[in-house]
């Protein structure tokens, strides 16, 4: 038994080693996996052969993709090049209007200051000015990194394709052959796994799209009332900041509000900061109740697996730490894991 528990737990860990490593096989199994109720039913409607009914969702599936891509990108890069032409306005704007009005009114009152708490400002305002200079080249460096990175995508993503077409011609063998090396009580127990997982999966993605969905279109209404130019495209730069749980819309909403206030545009800047606070309690209200009910786990054990998976596993932790949960439950309740125990 001992000996049982350590193969497992030696397996478990080295599968979550590999996981970075063999992410595209995996997103691949999973994507066939989720595809397989289409191949299903093209071959029970048409009376299709698997290769065909694979085939053909497949393509369908390529055709989402490339829909998405070019709606995406088309839609980004238009306003991306429209905003990244009047950027130096605005910041010229931002230095003439703003900034250099500040600094002559605080200049009058810093010359009444003490010797000593003009060095220590100078000395602050020169550490700030470096560790700007540093995040800008973090940011240059990362800019490079990504346009490095994109053959080695393509590539990556080329794997995924390929694998997610094998897998789903491979699927119905895969599990034939797996099933015969399982005994009837280990085959009952993996499928209450797997659909438990598959469902909870499946519950996640959906939770994650619900959500992003109502911050894009509550972001699109704000920056709208608020006749925020180019409001589709930060919208979906809130949305993507709002999933990573570090960050948050605050991470935007609050320095844009900061330097309109600067600017003395108390309007813009306000209406900012309550869009902050309507969207964040909004979230804070569905999200309880979107990941408990799609997901079948309660919101703390999603939040705390959430943010743990993410500190270890960067973006691949937001599936993996859901993921080990959802199992230690269900091996759980179907009795492989027991923990009744007292202290």
């Amino acid at each position: 038994m001992i000996k049982r528990w350590f193969i497992f737990i030696v397996s478990a860990l080295l599968i979550i080693f590999l996981i970075p490593y063999a992410l595209p096989v995996i997103l691949a199994l999973l994507t066939a996996i989720l595809l397989e109720n289409s191949v299903k039913w093209f071959m029970l409607r048409f009376k299709w052969p698997r290769f065909r009914a694979v085939l053909v969702t497949f393509l369908l599936y390529l055709l989402f993709i490339a829909l998405f891509v070019w709606f995406v990108v088309n839609l980004v890069i238009d306003q991306v090049v429209t905003l990244a032409q009047k950027v130096p306005s605005f910041a010229n704007d931002f230095y003439e209007e703003s900034l250099k009005q500040w600094v002559s009114e605080f200049s009058h009152y810093f010359k009444t200051l003490p010797p000593d708490v003009i060095h220590s400002f100078e000395q602050t305002m020169e550490k700030s000015i470096d560790s700007f200079t540093k995040m800008a080249q973090n940011i240059v460096e990362w800019l490079f990194g990504l346009a490095t990175a994109i053959p080695g995508f393509l590539i990556e993503f080329l794997v995924y394709l390929i694998a997610v077409f094998l897998f789903s011609l491979e699927l119905s063998r895969l599990k034939i052959k797996t099933e015969r090396h399982l005994r009837e009580a280990t085959k009952e127990k993996l499928y209450l796994i797997t659909n438990q997982l598959n469902r909870a999966g499946v519950g996640f993605i959906k939770a994650q799209i619900f959500l992003s969905i109502v911050t894009f279109l509550m972001a699109l209404i704000g920056l709208a009332i608020l006749q925020v130019p180019y409001a589709v495209l930060l919208s979906i730069l809130i949305v993507c900041v709002d999933v990573l749980p570090i960050l948050g819309t605050g991470s935007v909403l609050v320095p844009w509000a900061i330097v309109c206030f600067f600017q003395d545009n108390q309007f813009l800047g306000f209406g900012l900061i309550l869009l902050f606070i309507i969207i964040t309690v909004v979230r804070r209200i569905l999200e309880p109740k979107v990941f408990s009910s799609n997901m079948g786990i309660s919101p703390l054990a999603a939040l705390i697996s959430l943010f743990v998976g993410f500190k270890l596993l960067g973006f691949i932790g937001f599936f993996v730490g859901p993921a080990i949960v959802i199992i230690y439950d269900t091996l759980r309740e179907a009795g492989i894991i027991k923990s009744k125990w007292k202290v």
